[in-house]
């Protein structure tokens, strides 16, 4: 149950004074549902009203504060001309510019002969100094409250700011006294504030530096956080180790049989990575491992053998993929490496139905189907293992931990191991997976050449179609991705489509399209005709980026590539120089490139290494952008930065196993009030881990 002590700070937005359902729905949009949120909405600029000028000796553009006596309202003839209301002092007069007024609003707020003070945007127009909307018109008795700095919001349209800085405010009101939760002496090493006074900082910036993510208010915040995450994780690494496992021993001849029959050897780290899962599986404990490696690195291998190891040890395996392309080929590449070990791979996704699906799911249920390979459609009720012993789920980024529970569930003391080819840079792995052991692999497979990437201007298209041209006459397969469009799988898909229509005037019908928004039947068609080289130049948005295996593919262009992230373009790449041929990205871009874009494309020309990448990528993007955190897993930081804060989340890790290694319940005075600070930043599943105290 959350605490008490809580409750004002959980309530909803408009609860808050001056906040009705028309207001409520735009906050709830920007910062979140909770008066909480908007403690955490933070300030993106300061109005500095301390300027106090004479009105000619205000300069256009300034945000200035004038003390000035009202001298007549001038009303519009048009409605929709705009009402002016003339001020003067000593020096001359200052026009007050106000549009679409109703009823005697302004005779009230402004009558004439009194003294006012306003404040807003100097500007300058046909020989008069004016001010559009004030932000401020008050009496001389009101001035000496107003504020002489003031913070700016990010906003969403349809929210005026003096709306969100009077709601925020109202939410500061309500911030109740908590039980001191950081360790005293970090916090006395740091300078930091308490939590009380930090939140009321970030809200009270007195200059541009106040608002950078070293300030001392910031950073306490910003550790606060990091605590509640490292926190969460510590007791989800602990609950998973608390839950029955059961030791998965096999002597390894199915492995050896698999082994014996592949084309090449295993690199160092694939060879690695086996004896760590192996000694997981044999431990008593559930395995949580997570094996990272670059696109082609060979993680599939890995995984088939561990699942021969759990068949071997008289249990069923498991795959699960996030689409439907990536469990058929990987159905493909599996089926083929347990066939000399006398396995049969089998496939279940959405599509099967009737009595293939019957009797699939009637194989599984006793125990003849030993490895199943699918999708989605494995963590439906219906689907029932004899004896689940191992789970593999790919690209573990794109499932919730709901997801990963709902799999394991299926059997008793499942091991899973969780693959990914998206690297992700160590401080992110500690924020998101700390609840996991690591693998990594590091080489490519032997024989694999590596890519040469290029960029090229946009108006050298011709040389690039020109280019395209001769890899076509050699004979060569060529991705043609089309531009990231902000958010718009519609506009995503015209581009494609438009870039589709002018390759095929070019080269003909060898040219095919395949985008997000095409069903997953045709999808399939189109990539076995890419595959089968039917169709030998693919124009594609961004669904290739992840799993497609076309190893004849040689050649990459990615239009706009300054719209991508480092990452992605690093995943996007991976798709060729999969075979034995050499291979060319070319990295297309739109002029003037930003210091940004041109430092992403270089990193890209230097290097193939997927976590050097990672740490880049991070570095130039933040944490935020890395991976797209909605469709990632990644916990979503409204205080820390990553990209900064990396040194803040590695003592959050230590300070949060060392406080459950002393009291694991947390019933301890500062247990408690870390209890309440799991349930400030909505860490709650976490808290449930916990027993009642």
């Amino acid at each position: 149950m959350r605490p008490q002590v809580l409750f004002p700070l959980f309530a909803s937005v408009t609860s808050l004074p001056g906040v009705g359902p028309r207001f409520g729905k735009l906050i709830e949009r920007l910062a979140g549902p909770h008066v909480a949120d908007l403690l955490w909405h933070r300030p993106s600029g300061v109005i500095d009203r301390r300027f106090r000028p004479k009105i000619a000796e205000a300069p256009a553009g300034a945000v200035a504060t004038l003390t000035v006596v009202v001298d007549a309202h001038i009303r519009p003839y048009n409605p929709r001309a705009p009402y002016r209301v003339r001020c003067r002092d000593e020096t001359g007069y200052l026009h007050l510019v106000y549009f679409h007024v109703k009823g005697d609003y302004l005779e009230r707020l402004l009558p004439v002969g009194a003294t006012r003070v306003v404040s807003g945007k100097i500007e300058h127009f046909n020989n008069e100094i004016q001010i559009t909307h004030p932000d401020h018109v008050v009496d001389l008795e009101a001035a000496k409250s107003l504020p002489e700095v003031e913070p700016i919001y990010p906003l969403t349209e349809g929210l005026p700011l003096r709306t969100l800085q009077r709601a925020i405010t109202a939410a500061l009101g309500r911030v109740p006294s908590l039980m001191e939760w950081c360790e005293p002496t970090l916090r006395a090493q740091r300078q930091w504030p308490s939590w009380n006074d930090a939140v009321r900082a970030l809200h009270a910036p007195k200059t541009e530096a106040d608002l950078l993510p070293d300030n001392v208010a910031r950073q306490r915040l910003a550790y606060d956080e990091l605590l509640a995450n490292q926190l969460a994780v510590a007791l989800l690494r602990a609950h998973t180790r608390r839950l029955p496992g059961r030791s998965l021993r096999a002597p390894g001849l199915l492995r050896e049989k698999a082994t014996a029959a592949l084309p090449y050897q295993l690199t160092h780290s694939q060879r690695q990575a086996l004896a760590e899962i192996a000694g997981d599986m044999m431990a008593p404990q559930r395995m949580l491992r997570l094996l990272q490696g670059d696109v082609g690195s060979g993680k599939t291998v890995v995984a088939l053998m561990a699942m021969l190891d759990a068949v071997e040890a008289g249990t069923q395996a498991v795959l699960m993929a996030p689409t439907e392309i990536l469990a058929r080929q990987h159905h493909a590449t599996l089926a083929a490496l347990a066939a000399p070990a006398g396995v049969e791979v089998a496939l279940l996704t959405g599509r099967e139905k009737g009595r293939a699906r019957t009797a699939l799911l009637a194989g599984l249920a006793e125990g003849s189907v030993k490895i199943m390979v699918g999708t989605h459609a494995l963590i439906e009720p219906e689907v029932v293992f004899r004896d689940l012993g191992l789970a593999v789920i790919d690209e573990q980024h794109r499932f919730g931990v709901e997801q990963r529970a709902a799999l394991s569930a299926k059997g008793k003391g499942v091991d899973i191991l969780a693959m990914t080819a998206t690297p992700i840079p160590r401080t992110l792995m500690l924020a998101a997976y700390g609840d996991m052991e690591h693998s990594r692999l590091t080489e490519k497979p032997a024989g694999r050449k590596p890519v040469t990437t290029r960029a090229l201007p946009l108006e050298r298209l011709d040389e690039v179609v020109a280019a395209i041209d001769r890899a076509l006459a050699g004979g060569a397969r060529v991705y043609w991705v089309c531009p990231l469009v902000e958010d718009s799988e519609q506009t995503d898909l015209a581009a494609a489509t438009e870039r589709c229509d002018y390759l095929r005037e070019r080269f003909g019908p060898r040219v095919g399209l395949v985008h997000g928004r095409m069903k997953g039947a045709e999808k399939d068609r189109v990539m076995a005709q890419f595959g089968e080289g039917e169709i030998a130049l693919l124009v594609a948005t961004t669904v290739i980026e992840v799993g497609v295996d076309v190893p004849e593919a040689t050649v990459m262009v990615i239009e706009h590539a300054e719209r991508f992230g480092l990452a992605q373009l690093h995943q996007l790449r991976g798709r060729i120089g999969r075979g034995d041929k050499p291979s060319a990205c070319l990295l297309v871009y739109a002029q003037p490139l930003g210091e940004t874009a041109k430092q992403r494309l270089a990193i890209l020309r230097e290097t193939e290494d997927g976590f050097r990448i990672a740490e880049e990528d991070l570095r130039l993007r933040g944490a935020g952008e890395v991976l797209g955190t909605r469709q990632s897993g990644l916990p979503e930081f409204k205080l820390a930065d990553l990209a900064v804060h990396a040194d803040l989340l590695a003592i959050a890790r230590d300070d949060a196993r060392l406080v459950l290694h002393r009291d694991a319940e947390l019933t301890g005075e500062r247990g408690r009030a870390l209890r309440v600070l799991l349930y400030l930043f909505e860490r709650d599943a976490a808290a449930r881990y916990l027993r009642s105290g």
